[in-house]
């Protein structure tokens, strides 16, 4: 690719650190593959380096989101009652830990037991291999609302393409739920603790998983997994309920078959009615991209299968020249960030829709712009040619007739010609290092910090938002053919870059409708633009636009168009990538927020402080988690990437050395789940 090149080494530590990212999936027809410099791999391993013999790999997954109110557990629901689920793995072991969600949930959920057995079929397991999960040694378990919880790791003879039950016995539940609606596998729900009984005859049935969210088995250190983001395609839709015949699933059965491939996990990150951008059903795919690929365990390929719910909502010329920009910019982004973690990442092009709703003129031209981008070289790593596979030769707007659904999604031999057309030579070799972007400029505001006294923005007290506050314009005032130019309508944001470079403007907004989905904008002198359809699912950062700078001061000013569109924190950066979580600390208010320990997460003071030249930061995580830990200078500059790696549970320090810097003032931050704080520190030489 033109932006990054794999270095031909495979470095024992940096594979350590990238175990718990995601990968994606190889292509199929028409790939470029020994002759691109990004697809070069390396054999083995330098000479003197120990690599562990086993690490853990994801070898199921499916992607959370809030349930429905048309896809709740059915009566007598979740509450003091029991819920076996069944899950088809890929890969086996002996050693399994699996991971449960209440992200999207409103309030805690207690399991009181959770077992996994083999499932015999139905509701029915097989006794003599049920186990009990326990949680740092308890058998019950809380999760608070938006948390994630992970078993210990227990012996469990687990076989590729194992069917397992999983059966959890609960206390107190959420009104609202987390869980995956599209399983296309049933689920048992039984009144009482009857966790442990061999047959739920009896039980209600439910097409839906609930709080189930990952399996990792213990894998020999050659194992690794490919995890793939994608709408009702990836999920299923067409195929065959409690049959396991998804796309991915062919490939995973083809992988096992392989020799030299049967040692790699196939996760589904599919959500039905998923879009990339913005709207659809679950968090976007451009906001939960790291969640649900690069935070996984052992991943070593990522695939993106995904667009055509946004390229559906195409009606014009114009939307459909915005729609293919804005998919490209998503994916050109989430090759960026795959490549930072060392990941290999192929796209897979966009299926044929004649006969669906979604089809017209304009809609068919943005998916053709798209799919020339996903096949041209320098793009994606490679592309798997779904598009080319499936589409009718006679009329290339529609799926072949003997392979379609409904006109948009395939049947289930449809998903088995998918799944076996896929080349598994993509997964041939061993980690690739990408050379790492350097260089990277990023200047973070707090957006409460700039209205006027007598401002018609209005803050606003909210946990969810960085440093518990954001900004909306007062309800019922609008500007949306001109921009307000007066001071009570604009938040003023003076700024200075260090270079001549393009910087992006990332926002982190929360804009729940196409009516509250806007803003005015402008640097310098320049006219203002409106940015429109920013519409978000919850607080996501977007990228609201892009400036051709030169180096020095400027102004950014930005206007209300529409009430209720809320601003918490806007990032200026020569990065493409945009932030994640609550972005870093605006240095002009760190230390505003004194709280030792948020849900279980804690930042202690350095010591010793001042120090020179070294001190020990410490802190504490609840549960396994992606933790960032960096140092800033007093302006703002990175100083100092401590960590960048997932930890487990429990407290943590890291040795810090600033010998090669001046004395002064710094800050230190840490970034973990959706918590965020920074610290003083004083460095005297």
């Amino acid at each position: 690719m033109s932006h990054t090149s794999p270095m031909h080494t495979v470095a024992a530590e940096r594979l350590l650190q990238f175990l718990q990212h995601v990968v994606g999936r190889p292509l199929v027809l028409g790939i470029v593959l020994a002759q691109s410099s990004v697809f070069s791999l390396c054999s083995g391993q330098p000479a003197g380096v120990s690599v562990p013999s086993q690490k853990w790999v994801g070898t199921w997954s499916t992607a959370p989101q809030l349930v429905e109110p048309s896809n709740m557990p059915p009566s007598p629901g979740l509450t003091n009652n029991s819920l076996r689920q069944i899950v088809r793995v890929s890969i086996g072991g002996d050693t399994v830990r699996a991971t449960f969600s209440n992200e999207f949930s409103a309030g805690p959920v207690t399991m009181k037991s959770v077992q996994i057995a083999v499932s015999n079929g139905g509701g029915a397991i097989s006794v003599s291999t049920n186990r009990e999960l326990r949680f740092d040694g308890n058998t019950e378990v809380t999760m608070n609302a938006g948390a994630l919880v992970t078993s210990d790791p227990i012996a469990f003879h687990l076989t590729p393409r194992m069917d397992v039950a999983i059966t959890i016995y609960y206390g107190q539940t959420s009104t609202t739920v987390t869980g995956h609606p599209g399983s296309r596998t049933t689920s048992y729900i039984i009144a009482g603790n009857t966790s442990t009984t061999t047959d739920f005859t009896g039980a209600i049935p439910t097409d839906h998983w609930y709080n189930i969210n990952a399996i990792d088995v213990l894998a020999p250190s050659t194992a690794a997994c490919v995890a793939i983001l994608g709408n009702s395609i990836t999920d299923g839709r067409g195929s065959t309920t409690n049959m396991q015949n998804r796309w991915t699933d062919i490939l995973s059965e083809c992988l096992l078959k392989d020799s030299t491939t049967r040692h790699i996990g196939v996760l589904n990150m599919g959500i039905g009615g998923n879009c990339v951008l913005s709207g659809g059903l679950g968090p976007t795919g451009v906001s939960r991209f790291d969640r649900d690929i690069l935070n996984h365990q052992g991943v070593r390929w990522a695939i993106v299968f995904e667009g055509v719910n946004d390229i559906g909502r195409v009606s014009s010329a114009a939307s459909a020249t915005a729609t293919a920009n804005d998919l490209i910019a998503a994916y050109t982004q989430m090759i960026m960030k795959a490549h930072t973690k060392n990941i290999r990442i192929y796209g897979g092009t966009i299926l044929p829709f004649n006969g669906s709703s979604y089809y017209n003129q304009y809609s068919e031209l943005c998916r053709i712009t798209v799919n020339q981008w996903i096949r041209t070289e320098g793009n994606y790593d490679g592309f798997i040619d779904f598009d080319k596979v499936l589409r009718n030769p006679q009329d290339t707007t529609r799926l072949v007739s003997t392979y379609q659904n409904d006109g948009l999604h395939p049947d289930a031999p449809g998903y088995k010609t998918m799944g076996e057309s896929i080349d598994l030579r993509l997964f041939a070799g061993s980690d690739t290092v990408f050379q790492q972007v350097t260089g990277i400029e990023s200047l973070w505001f707090e957006a409460e910090r700039f209205p006027t006294t007598d401002s018609r923005f209005q803050i606003v007290r909210d946990a969810a938002a960085s440093n518990g506050r954001y900004i909306t314009v007062q309800a019922g005032v609008q500007s949306l053919s001109t921009a307000p130019t007066d001071s009570q309508g604009v938040i003023t944001i003076p700024f200075a870059v260090a270079k001549d470079s393009t910087y992006y403007v990332f926002a982190r907004l929360n804009c729940p409708t196409y009516d509250d989905d806007s803003f005015w904008a402008t640097v310098d002198d320049s006219p203002f633009v409106s940015h429109n359809g920013l519409r978000t699912s919850g607080w996501e950062w977007v990228n609201v636009t892009s400036y051709l700078l030169t180096k020095g001061r400027h102004t950014l000013t930005i206007g209300y168009r529409e009430d209720g569109a809320c601003l918490d924190k806007l990032c200026i950066t020569n990065y493409a990538v945009p932030p994640t979580g609550m972005g870093e600390a605006d240095p002009t208010i760190v230390g505003v927020d004194s709280r030792e320990a948020i849900d279980g997460y804690a930042l202690g003071q350095n010591y010793p402080n001042p120090f020179n030249p070294a001190t020990r930061i410490s802190f504490k995580v609840p549960t396994r988690s992606f933790v960032s830990l960096r140092v800033f200078d007093g302006l703002g500059r990175e100083v100092g990437n401590l960590l960048n790696e997932m930890r487990e549970a429990g407290r943590h320090s890291v040795n810090f050395d600033a010998s090669e810097l001046s004395s002064g003032m710094y800050i230190y931050k840490l970034t973990s789940g959706g918590f965020t704080q920074a610290k003083k520190m004083i460095m005297v030489k």
